[in-house]
């Protein structure tokens, strides 16, 4: 994982760091998602039922909760009410396997702010809990929507990538895959972790996906200019820029 940044990129507006309650029966998802969300400065608690999560919830005061709707005890529904009459202004994203329409429609219907399906992108969910933390008033540092390495841009609010001042159009996973790789510059990145952060938690190690959107990018951000992306044989990739 990450290491922490120094100043959290989002905060409350005192300054103290965004509490995320992270609510998941499955260790393995608990576990992917406090790490990153932890790398993003925030502090985190989880719970592997509701019970559990709404005892959390009242001691802990999340500013966002992201839950899954199948739990041992309660369901993602019932949880959901009860945030909401012990603390109505808490963010609510539903992280679950029920993809179907109509349950998208009663999470939100049900008062939830926002509803991702497994599998995921990790950088999708950070994106979509950052959108729903600025709206309910937490505070961004300056600039931390837009990221730099050398010639290479990227405005994450717009979601748009320049090189050199040319823009590049990049698909969702292209845009989560560079997003990864330019907030890490200058380190290299494992095909394993590569696929943490930016494809499904239980993508199954396919690290083949990863060289293919490496080779996407690569025609993408490199072709015909000084390249930024280099394999690290043996051990992975890192973007750096084309000069010191």
């Amino acid at each position: 994982m990450d290491e922490p940044h120094a100043t959290p990129l989002l905060h409350r507006p005192d300054g103290e760091p965004v509490r995320i309650l992270v609510v998941d029966d499955e260790p393995d998802v608990t576990d992917v998602l406090s790490g990153v969300m932890t790398g993003e400065g925030w502090q985190v608690r989880t719970a592997a039922d509701g019970t559990t999560a709404l005892a959390t919830a009242r001691d802990f005061r999340p500013d966002a909760v992201v839950l899954d709707w199948m739990l041992p005890d309660l369901d993602g529904l019932q949880i959901l009410r009860a945030l909401r009459r012990e603390a109505p202004q808490v963010c609510v994203l539903f992280l679950t396997a029920r993809d179907a329409v109509e349950d998208r429609i009663a999470g939100i219907t049900a008062g939830g702010d926002d509803y991702v399906t497994k599998p995921y992108s990790l950088e999708e969910v950070l994106a979509r809990l950052r959108g729903l933390l600025r709206r309910a008033g937490m505070t961004a540092e300056p600039g931390a929507d837009r990221i730099t390495v050398g010639d290479l841009t990227m405005d994450e609010e717009a979601r748009e990538v320049r090189r050199g001042g040319v823009a590049v159009d990049l698909s969702r996973t292209e845009f989560e895959l560079l997003r990864f790789l330019m907030r890490s510059p200058r380190r290299v990145l494992s095909k394993a972790q590569i696929l943490d952060r930016v494809w499904a938690y239980d993508f199954g190690g396919r690290a083949h996906v990863v060289e293919l959107y490496i080779s996407y990018l690569r025609k993408k951000i490199d072709a015909g200019r000084t390249p930024m992306i280099h394999t690290v044989r043996g051990v992975g990739y890192v973007l750096k820029p084309d000069s010191p």
